[in-house]
């Protein structure tokens, strides 16, 4: 049996587990959903949450919107409005549940997690609009919910990190409140090829033609909008800043650091990690990990750095 592209680079601990390539045919997203949402919820249930205040809500949206809100600063809180990863098509407000304890403890603030709508029965422009749906509530209801509308923050992994990156590029627009900062773990932001998508085609945990068969899904369309796929957007040079974080052995690496370039270029503050030895997902694997620490740790100085002190955007840890 062939390895995996790229296994015999993995950290040894990543390696035992990310042993699988991820099948995203249609039959197969149908028959992973309960088993993943399974693991994800027994995962959730085992985060220590202390310091964290954490309940959910309904966005009142057409149609509604569930958001489990994660409440770590005191009040009026900067905000982090959350997409969860799993490829457009997987997931729920468990998904990420960690990860989120993480950034509203760590970063002394109020994560909202959003609990989006799935392809493929739902494609493009639901998942978004529903974000951009929890994003509007957030400014709306500040008052209500504690928080402060100047200093919001979108964030997310994988496809969610989709879905983050295209609310901070809405926002340039106009079409949604303004965000001072974007958090981008594994941000999946280009449908076209990459090296890495060619180097990475059965990689580990998730490879180049699971992402092929996850934009179709998503996209639904011969004809793909820039609005849908964020590394299109010509104009880069009105973002917010940004942190772009991804892993060494993950098709979606090369349109990470490609975007993070962009932005510099464009003028935009970008701070760019690539944790080396590491796949897609490997906070997720292994939460507990030194890595994933660091991981956590960076994040948490980024949001500090952003949504606390004066001036937005990642600063050098001092």
């Amino acid at each position: 049996m062939t390895a995996p592209d790229g296994a015999d680079r993995l950290h040894p601990e990543l390696r035992a587990l990310a042993i699988t390539r991820t099948d995203f045919s249609f039959r197969s997203i149908e028959l992973t959903r309960d088993p993943f949402n399974e693991r994800r919820r027994a995962a959730a249930e085992q985060t220590d949450a202390r310091g964290v205040q954490v309940g959910e809500e309904t966005v009142p949206a057409d149609p509604p919107v569930r958001v489990r809100i994660y409440r770590g600063g005191s009040s009026p809180a900067p905000v982090v409005v959350y997409c969860h990863a799993g490829g457009f098509a997987l997931g729920n407000l468990d998904t990420d549940h960690r990860q989120c304890v993480e950034l509203a403890r760590r970063g002394r603030c109020t994560v909202v997690s959003v609990d989006y709508r799935l392809a493929p029965e739902h494609p493009y422009p639901a998942a978004l609009a529903d974000a951009g749906a929890v994003l509007r509530w957030v400014v709306t209801d500040a008052g209500k919910l504690g928080l402060d509308p100047t200093r919001i923050a979108v964030a997310g992994s994988s496809a969610g990190a989709t879905l983050a990156a295209c609310l901070a590029q809405a926002a340039a627009d106009g079409s949604v409140p303004p965000v001072v900062f974007q958090l981008l773990h594994q941000p999946v932001l280009d449908d076209r090829v990459t090296p890495s998508k060619k180097e990475f085609r059965a990689s580990p945990a998730f490879d180049g033609e699971a992402a092929d068969l996850m934009w179709g899904h998503y996209l639904c369309a011969t004809t793909v909008p820039e609005s849908a796929v964020p590394a299109r957007r010509t104009r880069l040079d009105d973002l917010p800043p940004a942190l772009i974080t991804c892993a060494e052995i993950d098709p979606f690496r090369d349109e990470a650091v490609d975007y993070a370039l962009r932005l510099l270029r464009a003028g935009v503050s970008a701070e760019l990690h690539v944790f080396a030895r590491t796949c897609h997902g490997f906070d997720s694997l292994l939460p507990d990990s030194p890595t994933s620490a660091r991981l956590f740790a960076l994040q948490a100085h980024a949001l500090g750095s952003a949504l606390h002190e004066t001036g937005a955007g990642p600063s050098p840890l001092l």
